[in-house]
């Protein structure tokens, strides 16, 4: 079994177009994502008064009494249309990519964070871009591990009160307004997720796959937990309660791979290119 160390102890050295680890702002000075006290929004960037007290998810889901939404939600819909566009428009030329999901609040120091640097870098190497929500912990951890691999490093934000923009390892970002036209990218342009520690996004982006997979909609798409300790009580939740209750079959238990071993997730993923690749994952560049 492998376990990444080098990044606890920052001595993991940096590719060429990473920052280091010792120095993760670059060329950035003291703002290494250049958008510290700024708030996110699709594309723009607010600050001070301009910051909006809802996101645009809260509005287009909170129910009203009256009947403005009849004049509103066409336009909306406008809107929607438009991510969806530049979604599909920035990413359909990254070729194979794995999506990597965890919390960002597990920073820099913690065997998480260097455990996925680790994997992403490996991924990477094996031919694979390696796409995140482009944010702190181990978002970041994803990114960087892309950049030193030799791979796409991709960051797909959404628009959220309390982060203010991409990591300064993402070299392809995309802000996006709507959760649920996020998610469709995440799907669409990834052959396979890694699931490290983390927290209620997590698990809703963990869940959104295995439905996916569970209904057909997706096919031969890899799912790999990492972390046997941390996603073992769910595990062992829905073999002893679901199971039991006959909510979900035998065959949803092996939608997934649980490992502490990092060269089994590499092997799980397998290579981003070459017929072999594309045979086992014939959901990659689905329409």
């Amino acid at each position: 079994m492998t376990r990444a160390t080098d990044d606890v102890d920052g001595e993991l050295s940096s590719a060429p177009g990473c920052h280091s680890a010792d120095d993760p702002t670059g060329d950035l000075g003291d703002d290494p994502t250049g958008d510290s006290g700024f708030y996110s929004k699709g594309p723009l960037r607010l600050s001070g008064d301009q910051v909006p007290e809802t996101t645009t998810d809260q509005r287009l889901l909170e129910s009203k009494s009256g009947t403005d939404w009849v004049h509103e939600d066409p336009w909306r819909v406008m809107r929607i249309q438009a991510e969806f566009v530049e979604g599909f428009g920035s990413l359909a030329e990254i070729g194979p990519a794995v999506s990597i999901f965890g919390s960002a609040r597990l920073k820099a120091g913690t065997q998480a964070y260097a455990d996925t640097r680790e994997i992403a870098r490996r991924i990477a190497e094996n031919g694979n871009a390696i796409i995140t929500g482009g944010g702190p912990g181990i978002m970041e951890a994803g990114n960087l591990g892309a950049c030193e691999g030799g791979g796409v490093s991709i960051g797909l934000g959404i628009e959220l009160p309390f982060e203010t923009g991409l990591n300064q390892h993402v070299e392809l970002g995309v802000n996006f307004r709507y959760f649920f036209v996020r998610k469709t990218m995440f799907l669409k342009y990834s052959r396979g997720f890694v699931v490290m520690p983390g927290g209620l996004g997590t698990l809703d982006e963990l869940f959104e796959a295995f439905t996916m997979v569970q209904t057909g909609k997706i096919t031969s798409f890899p799912i790999v937990l990492f972390g046997t300790d941390y996603w073992r009580g769910l595990v062992d939740w829905m073999q002893k309660t679901l199971l039991a209750a006959g909510t979900i079959s035998e065959a949803d238990l092996n939608m997934f791979t649980l490992t502490d071993d990092l060269d089994e997730v590499v092997a799980a993923i397998g290579p981003g290119h070459g017929q072999d690749s594309a045979a086992a994952n014939p959901a990659n560049g689905r329409p």
